[in-house]
């Protein structure tokens, strides 16, 4: 459960990082940011395997990068459901997501070892 706290705190600091290092992305505030990373990640878990499954053929083809346009689509999402969580366009979705995705790798990374069981 402690995890899980730590994990959502940290994914809405990332989005806050990302609002800074990146223009295309806006969050108004921390609790903004909670929201977002939140939804983000509901958007994540029930709605993307689903849109997975459904182009597998278009991934395959693609050799895996339309899972980059599944990301970005899910940032984007995210950005219409919220008022204080805004991505201009599709290309600033794919651009925050990437730069979002890549710091939740190094934080999931961080998590791993501070959280593993010895």
């Amino acid at each position: 459960m402690l995890k899980l706290l730590t994990k959502w705190l940290l994914s809405a600091a990332a989005l806050l990082l990302v609002a800074y290092v990146y223009s295309g992305v806006q969050v108004t505030s921390f609790g903004s940011a909670l929201l977002a990373a939140f939804v983000i990640g509901l958007l994540n878990t029930v709605l993307r395997p689903v849109l997975v499954v459904l182009t597998l053929p278009v991934t395959v083809v693609t050799l895996g990068l339309f899972l980059f346009v599944i990301n970005a689509l899910m940032f984007w999402a995210a950005s219409g459901l919220l008022a204080g969580f805004q991505v201009s366009g599709f290309v600033a979705a794919l651009i925050g997501s990437l730069i979002y995705s890549v710091i939740g790798i190094v934080i999931e990374s961080a998590l791993e070892s501070l959280f593993s069981k010895k």
